[in-house]
């Protein structure tokens, strides 16, 4: 059973019936009377929410609690409501446990005395449970380090025993991912919930994305489902004011009462004038939140001190005041030689210094496709994969796991990039449609087709699309008109657009020919006629006859739906292995690693690099912390 499945379990446990009640206090009387306290490690679910929980209750001796901080009522299908507490957090708290359970041992509560269960329990609460901090990471400028930033404090403060959650009010990017529970929020937030141990990231930590979809239009997904459409003007003026301020609130209210610090982080500038007022990404959002503040200047970019000094200058008073400290990140060289001109800023601002933090050479996802934009390739290895560098591509994440390996990936932008290549993969896209017409128009289609049965090609989602017989978008749902259109034809395959409803699920899966699993997620508009033989089984949600994907062996063509697919070893190692390198270089067969572990690592490294430099007693003590 995996933990997909296991979620859905978890979330009906709790279900108010006499044989399951009877079940959960027969157990619960078992834990007791062992006295057990800290975590099951061996248990198939640990941890469930994040790491180092402590399931001595995990079947909870105070349900139903029917306190708003840990839960909510539910409509059930057949017994009425349902008191759900599959969020509660408090219950897995070491200090929660260690309060409660020699207090229910000491008093003789029986696990059916729920009269003498809740004493305890508001004791507990009175003892045990305090509201979270939030503090905002804003930055200077765009790719000032901020995301960044909050992934190291939120992993230093997990090192020294504190749950964190990350939040980012509204987040425009393409690049995304599914939730356990199958909603959508960006990348980074997800990286961010790592970074800080948790195990199942959810839509309050991102409760609105923006995903461009061209000529100032963006889809607007809030709290992990599709919301609307939306241009510049209708989103300032109709959602922000309507809802957008609403949606924020209640996601960091919940967040609150959940964590003990909340790590927020701002979008691009927090003083851009134009918008000020109608801003929930930056100080609004820090507002709502009550929220102190952290400013983060890139010192590579040059110009850093000037770039603090007048973000902080156009900011009215009463947000000026928020700004507790400022980290000059990112530096090249001697951090020391900084020292000088941060004395002057914190002079000049009145606010400060609290971090010259050196650069970090950390190998780490990058939140959007300004990571790449006007780089031609990356890398120096044998293996030299063309990645086709579409104009709307999406969850180009799927890529890093190859910067790993023995490869040079290049950007391929014109038709020799394909025919000189070792592998082609065609990445995933926000409009399928429209970046296949640029795909012909540019002439890699052609290349494509010339290349095919001679290297291996890989599409994941919209590249997958595109590797079919047919395109059909008869309602103009996909594209800018209606049109049906002729694929690419390295699949027998029909992908199809018939109403504006998006997939979006993570699912865990193994290789049909072969073994080894792999693990991703599915957001896409559209569905296909599959007509080849499939490249998945799918093993997760209970969903064991179902089959993902394509293939044809012979060929070397391989698509899927599903984004990650490369992140475990098992299918990037089946496709590198078809790569013959035409330079003199032969592949180097590395030990191919999870990615998951790749990033834990870096991101270990990160927080090493940010707190060699960080005045820690200035954080701790913007945090309200004394250690």
């Amino acid at each position: 059973m995996d933990e997909y499945d296991s979620l859905s379990i978890r979330a009906n446990i709790h279900v108010h019936s006499g044989a399951l009640m009877k079940t959960i206090k027969k157990r619960v009387e078992d834990e007791l009377i062992a006295g057990n306290i800290h975590s099951n490690r061996e248990c198939p679910y640990h941890p469930s929410h994040f790491k180092g929980q402590n399931c001595t209750f995990c079947y909870c001796p105070f349900y139903p609690c029917e306190d708003e901080r840990n839960g909510h009522y539910i409509r059930g299908t057949k017994i009425g409501d349902i008191w759900s507490c599959e969020d509660c957090l408090f219950i897995h708290r070491d200090r929660t446990v260690e309060y409660a359970l020699p207090r229910i041992l000491e008093k003789g509560i029986a696990p059916g005395d729920h009269e003498g269960m809740m004493e305890v329990f508001r004791e507990s609460m009175d003892a045990c449970w305090k509201r979270g901090k939030a503090i905002m990471v804003v930055g200077a400028t765009s790719d000032a380090g901020k995301s960044m930033t909050v992934a190291a404090l939120g992993r230093i403060l997990f090192r020294r025993g504190y749950l964190c959650a990350p939040f980012k009010s509204q987040n425009m990017s393409l690049n995304s991912r599914v939730t356990a529970k199958g909603d959508e929020i960006a990348m980074v937030q997800m990286l961010q919930a790592q970074a800080m141990g948790l195990t199942i990231p959810n839509f309050h930590m991102n409760p609105i994305l923006l995903k461009p979809k061209g000529n100032t239009v963006s889809q607007v997904v809030v709290e992990g489902k599709p919301f609307g459409d939306y241009d510049v003007p209708s989103y300032y003026n109709d959602f922000v004011p309507g809802p957008g301020k609403e949606i924020v609130k209640r996601n960091i209210d919940f967040l609150k009462d959940h964590y003990d610090f909340i790590l927020m982080e701002g979008a691009g500038s927090p003083a851009e004038i134009n918008i000020y007022d109608k801003d929930i990404a930056n100080m609004r959002a820090a507002e709502i939140a009550d929220a102190d503040c952290i400013l983060v200047v890139n010192v590579e970019w040059g110009g850093s001190f000037a770039y603090a000094i007048g973000t902080v200058e156009l900011m009215p008073p009463e947000d000026r005041k928020r700004i507790k400290g400022i980290i000059l990140n990112n530096v090249r060289g001697e951090p020391s030689r900084m020292k000088e001109g941060a004395d002057e800023l914190s002079r000049r601002c009145g606010i400060p210094v609290i971090g010259i933090i050196p650069h970090a050479d950390v190998e780490l996802p990058q939140e959007d496709s300004e990571a790449f934009r006007g780089v031609k390739e990356r890398g120096n290895g044998s293996m030299r994969i063309a990645v086709i560098k579409l104009p709307r591509i999406a969850n180009f994440t799927d890529l890093d796991p190859l910067y790993t390996e023995d490869t040079t990936v290049v950007f391929a932008d014109c038709p020799s990039d394909v025919l000189t290549a070792d592998a082609v993969i065609i990445p995933g896209t926000k409009n399928t449609i429209d970046d296949y017409e640029w795909l012909i128009a540019s002439g890699i289609a052609d290349a494509i087709k010339c290349v095919r049965g001679k290297i291996p090609i890989l599409g994941i989602c919209g590249g997958y699309q595109m590797m079919g017989a047919e395109l059909l978008d008869p309602k103009g749902i996909e594209g800018r008109e209606k049109g049906c259109y002729e694929g690419l034809g390295l699949f027998n395959d029909v992908a199809y657009w018939d109403k504006y409803e998006k997939r979006v699920i993570r699912d865990r899966a193994e290789i049909i020919d072969g073994g080894g699993e792999v693990e991703g997620y599915e957001i896409h508009m559209g569905l296909s006629v599959v007509k080849e033989k499939p490249l998945f089984r799918i093993t997760s949600h209970g969903r064991k006859d179902e089959v993902e994907g394509s293939v044809r062996e012979d060929e070397m063509l391989y698509g899927t739906y599903l984004h990650g697919v490369l992140d475990k070893p098992a299918f990037r190692k089946k496709f590198l292995s078809l790569i013959k390198p035409r330079g003199e270089k032969p592949a180097v067969q590395k030990e191919s690693l999870d990615y998951d572990e790749v990033v834990d690592h870096n991101l270990d490294l990160l927080a090493d690099a940010f707190e060699s430099g960080l005045d820690m007693d200035a954080l701790l003590s913007i945090l309200g912390v004394k250690e």
